[in-house]
């Protein structure tokens, strides 16, 4: 792919996997893309703070599921894509080594438990 394209191309669509640093409260939130709007982002996921008892509770069968949530544009700091850096693991890879699951089914609610 040639750079001319890969540019023109929005990468913050729905489904896309994010991480949230949110204001006003100070808070992070992982989780995939459903909306952006002027108003704000629609995401389902989890707060950074819970995400290792999720994962744990979605390795031991526990029946949980990601939440969709609404962040006003005024709260967002930052928001960036879950990505491998380097040697550093993305937290989609994360979820899938510490609970076996693919966490873009989880997060777009196609994998309940």
């Amino acid at each position: 792919m040639d750079m001319a394209s890969s540019n023109n191309k929005d990468i913050f669509v729905p489904g896309a996997p994010v991480l949230m640093t949110l204001s006003a409260p100070r808070e992070k939130f992982w989780g995939s893309i459903i909306t952006i709007s002027p108003a704000g982002v629609s995401l389902r996921g989890i707060g950074l703070e819970s995400f290792e008892d999720f994962v744990r509770q979605v390795r031991d069968g526990d029946s949980v599921s990601a939440s969709a949530v609404f962040f006003p544009m005024h709260r967002i700091e930052r928001m960036e894509l879950d990505e491998r850096n380097g040697e550093v693991p993305s937290m989609h890879e994360r979820f899938k080594v510490k609970c076996g699951h693919d966490a873009s089914e989880f997060l777009a609610g196609e994998l309940r438990r």
